[in-house]
């Protein structure tokens, strides 16, 4: 073991006797204020550098990782207490749309089911930050809510059940129906409107029946359009951690403990020190390399790692159990570490390679400097301090 990772393991052992003599109020009240300062680094040069505010988008971002971006924006301010952020919202292109009543949706999404809810995510953390400053939120909901009805509308019985990748119905994958597990479950706990409630657990029914998650515990990115069969592809990071804030989701919906072991099977899966989507303890992409040889990510693929972090910590939000917090803390602190180490430049940008020190292979996005900016969110909250 070289002497970083022993100093870590030496940090994470006294970090987590702190939090087990602290109990279980300290999965909703502790917040690392240092990882926060990171995260707000991250932040601001992610606004400073890739943001457009005249068009209210993000240069050489896509809908679904703007979405993703806005999010993260309003997670962190909700978790520092700062409004830093608090302008952006309403004067987004996504956000415009939201505020417009009369927004078409179909037109604004182009048939795209899984942007559609990623879409809805980040509509409802813009809520909760506008609820917790006495603003108005209801167009945000209003316009998730329509959202989340053109999605449930793509439900059908093709292989079983699922929903369609697009409107186009050529691909049921993983990652639409895990969002539709999420946003329904999570949507009940919002409304306590019992089809969100119906929907969701039909979803989980069908998902893990599917054959999509494999063997290993892992998902694979769909089904094989004409056997209805899992297509083996690419077992995307994450893929691994929305279905886990999903099932917590529904757990927290339905009180069902087996739900929570149910996530941690690809939870776990993801994390094993021996696998497929880590190096160095650390989460690596198949595509992400070090070394400059002409493979890379493409700038959806560079979010992935973050989007991981993210529904962890959302998954430990709605678990709301100690000891599964323990079990994944290291991991969450783990990848801060070495995000700072490894990843990250003096201007504060966050690069896509996590894993070991760029030898010019790592990208520079909109993309990778958020889901660098996930991470740190999530660690802050549920890492070592």
């Amino acid at each position: 073991m070289n002497r970083w990772l022993a100093n870590l393991l030496s940090a994470f052992i006294s970090a987590m006797a702190t939090l087990l003599e602290t109990g279980v109020a300290s999965v909703s009240r502790r917040q690392c204020t240092t990882t926060l300062s990171d995260a707000t680094l991250v932040a601001d040069q992610l606004q400073l550098h890739y943001y457009n505010a005249s068009a209210g988008q993000y240069n050489y971002g896509e809908l679904w990782t703007d979405a993703n971006s806005l999010e993260d924006l309003h997670n962190l301010m909700l978790a520092t207490g700062s409004d830093d952020y608090g302008d952006v919202a309403d004067t987004s292109f996504i956000g415009k749309a939201a505020l417009e009543p009369n927004t078409d949706w179909a037109n604004f999404l182009y048939g795209s089911n899984d942007d559609a809810q990623w879409i809805i995510l980040a509509l409802w953390k813009i809520a909760d930050y506008k609820s917790a400053r006495g603003q108005d939120s209801s167009a945000y909901i209003s316009s998730a809510a329509k959202i989340y009805d053109m999605v449930a509308r793509e439900w059908d019985d093709t292989c079983g059940g699922g929903v369609w990748w697009s409107t186009d119905h050529t691909y049921k994958n993983a990652i639409t129906n895990e969002l539709f597990l999420l946003t329904s479950a999570a949507g009940y706990l919002r409304t306590q409107n019992e089809t969100y409630l119906e929907n969701a657990n039909k979803e989980w029914t069908w998902l893990s029946a599917s054959g999509m998650r494999g063997p290993s515990g892992l998902f694979n990115d769909g089904l094989d359009f004409e056997t209805c069969q899992n297509n083996g592809e690419t077992t995307w990071i994450y893929n691994q951690a929305v279905v886990a804030s999903g099932l917590a989701a529904l757990y927290a919906a339905t009180g069902n403990t087996s739900l929570l072991d149910q996530a941690e099977v690809s939870l776990d899966a993801t994390i094993k020190f021996h696998g497929s989507l880590t190096d160095n303890g650390i989460l690596r992409e198949s595509c992400d390399f070090a070394v400059s040889n002409g493979k890379t990510c493409d700038h959806d693929q560079q979010i992935f790692k973050g989007i991981w972090t993210k529904h962890v910590q959302y998954y430990l939000d709605n678990a709301n159990d100690i000891s599964r917090m323990v079990k994944y803390s290291h991991f969450l602190g783990f990848q801060h570490l070495g995000i700072v180490r490894h990843a990250t430049n003096s201007a504060h940008d966050v690069g896509s390679v996590w894993y070991t020190a760029d030898q010019g292979g790592s990208q520079w996005s909109p993309q990778a400097s958020t889901s660098g900016l996930q991470a740190f969110i999530s660690a802050a909250k549920y890492g070592p301090c």
